[in-house]
């Protein structure tokens, strides 16, 4: 194993060591959601949330931010009607406006987000509601040290605020990043190389190219 490969994130891969500072909590949910005519959803926790929760949402039409997000619908043999072409959510809520006019929308989602996916669609005149059915809350991990010249996978804005609670920054590590969003919650000072695709397994080979330089 690298061990000066860091991904902060549970998954695993060959030659890369995981440092989980982040973990999701499933929360209860008990609303009635049959009443909808559409499920949005940009995360595979979401998904996993509502499967957890027992809730009758098979049948509903859902609309999935990316392949990877409609592959994961796809083992629950959800009814998947739109697979978004951006990883982006704003760029996914404009791709949805025209198939979501007259049509009552859920988007199901964590406690924080940083997209603007659902005011983009209310400013359209779409009917959405919103079902914060997950959080990410910090791990209560044990600190270890990391190698000199180490280089750290940031996955999302909660990897980077979850790391910098318990670590400092040295001037010989690297940062890479899932996405843009991502690399602003970073401290200014960080220089860092960013994902040309948003998948963890890009960031992992992106890591790996820049080990061997």
């Amino acid at each position: 194993m690298n061990n000066n490969i860091v991904l902060l994130s549970n998954t695993n891969f060959e030659g890369v060591k995981n440092l989980p500072v982040f973990e999701i909590k499933y929360l209860s949910l008990i609303k009635e959601i049959n009443e909808y005519d559409a499920l949005i959803f940009t995360s595979k926790n979401a998904i996993f949330s509502l499967d957890k929760s027992h809730l009758n949402w098979k049948d509903i039409p859902s609309y999935a931010i990316a392949p990877k997000t409609a592959n994961i619908l796809k083992k629950y043999d959800s009814n998947i009607v739109f697979t978004g072409s951006s990883s982006h959510g704003d760029s996914f809520a404009y791709e949805l406006i025209p198939l979501l006019k007259n049509k009552k929308v859920l988007y199901i989602k964590g406690k924080k987000s940083v997209s603007k996916l659902f005011d983009i669609l209310k400013d359209n005149d779409i009917e959405i509601d919103e079902l914060i059915s997950y959080e990410t809350i910090c791990s209560n991990f044990q600190k270890s040290s990391l190698n000199d010249n180490s280089i750290i996978i940031f996955t999302s804005p909660s990897s980077v605020n979850c790391f910098f609670k318990k670590f400092n920054w040295k001037n010989s590590y690297q940062a890479v990043v899932i996405g843009n969003t991502t690399a602003k919650y970073l401290p200014r000072n960080i220089k860092y190389h960013c994902s040309k695709i948003q998948s963890i397994e890009a960031c992992v080979e992106l890591a790996k190219q820049i080990a061997k330089n």
